[in-house]
């Protein structure tokens, strides 16, 4: 009998062309996934279709992504997991298998995510962290970034800020917290709302550095959401420093 099972997934997403399965290009996280579970039930190649709660880009990383399949199995929940693991490639981990509602879907049913950008900046090197972080080549001003931030937070037409310029659906989202922290070297940007567009945080990330170093002022991100014109943000920072952390059901 088929079931519904949910998925926790952590990847490093540094080898991978992004979590969605792509033609011609086998280096995707779905696809290494679907792959290993359409072996496991002995189907076919390109039968099984996992479903994400979201698409991360390449590059990009994750803790706890959250995806769900049909499968008609007799395998156990801790089989199921072993297996993939076991066959998985390393920098792809199932930290947890369950069965679910039918009715649940990852994506429409995720109320909100969590994601992470880390940056670093300093006069030695990242290097067990380097594929994780961005390194900066200045010291941004956060105090500038927060007050920037605080303008960010809340529900608006986010399009000055979507990689995607042949979007047609709604580029309106919510956004309720941003925080900056700083650690030593580190500074974190984490972002929370009930969903992102393409590039979305990155963007919002590099025009957040951006206000942090002098070229764009606070009170102009106003100006840039009510543009709703890519071109007015700041650039799309570098993947490595993304990670999804948390998906909200």
């Amino acid at each position: 009998m088929s079931r519904n099972y949910k998925f926790l997934i952590s990847y490093d997403g540094t080898r991978f062309h992004g979590w969605e399965r792509q033609p011609g290009k086998d280096m995707t996280i779905q696809g290494k996934l679907e792959s290993v579970l359409n072996k496991m039930v002995n189907l076919p190649e390109g039968t099984i279709n996992l479903i994400g709660a979201g698409r991360t880009d390449a590059g990009v990383h994750a803790r706890a992504m959250t995806a769900n399949t049909a499968l008609d199995t007799r395998m156990t929940e801790d089989e199921i997991q072993d297996y993939m693991n076991k066959y998985l490639p390393e920098d792809i981990s199932i930290n947890d298998v369950k069965v679910c509602s039918d009715r649940f879907h990852s994506r429409y049913n995720a109320l909100g995510k969590t994601y992470r950008y880390t940056c670093w900046y300093g006069a030695s090197k990242p290097v067990f962290d380097r594929k994780y972080v961005t390194v900066l080549t200045q010291k941004p001003d956060a105090d500038k970034m927060r007050a920037a931030a605080e303008i960010l937070e809340g529900t608006h037409d986010f399009k000055s800020f979507c990689g995607n310029n042949r979007m047609k659906k709604s580029t309106v989202r919510c956004v309720d917290s941003i925080k900056i922290e700083e650690s030593g070297n580190y500074i974190r940007f984490y972002f929370h709302g009930n969903g992102f567009l393409q590039n979305m945080v990155r963007i919002l990330t590099g025009t957040l550095l951006e206000v942090g170093y002098g070229n764009i002022a606070p009170t102009d991100v106003k100006e840039i959401l009510e543009a709703c014109d890519r071109q007015k943000a700041g650039p799309t920072a570098p993947p490595m420093g993304l990670c999804l952390m948390k998906v909200d059901y």
